[in-house]
């Protein structure tokens, strides 16, 4: 298992609604599992779920409750993104701050990245 809290930080605002999460849940899972999947009209949308099962392959973002793992093939997507939880009069969600995109869909449902060299 790779461990590396550099590949995302995850704000305390986050970390706070990923605990009321998982408590109005009844603690049912241990934790949530990111990563990204080819969707929309960019290339890539981010993916959350609940936390099963840490893979043996799985990145662990943060180990205590909640757990926090980011599957490995999301880590060149994710690589160096922040993850917060904003609060609008209107709207609330979680929001990822990837300084590696380079363009979105018109709606913000799915990114694209700069190519790595």
């Amino acid at each position: 298992m790779d461990s590396s809290l550099d590949i995302l930080k995850i704000t305390k605002k986050a970390l706070e609604r990923f605990n009321s999460i998982l408590n109005s849940q009844g603690n049912v899972s241990k934790g949530f599992r990111i990563g990204v999947k080819q969707m929309g009209c960019s290339d890539m949308s981010y993916t959350m779920d609940f936390l099963e099962e840490v893979k043996s392959d799985d990145i662990i973002i943060k180990q205590s409750q909640p757990i926090i793992v980011l599957d490995k093939n999301a880590k060149p997507y994710i690589e160096g993104t922040e993850l917060d939880w904003l609060e609008q009069k209107l709207e609330s969600k979680f929001v990822f701050n990837n300084p590696n995109v380079v363009g979105q869909c018109g709606c913000g449902e799915s990114f694209r990245i700069k190519e790595k060299d």
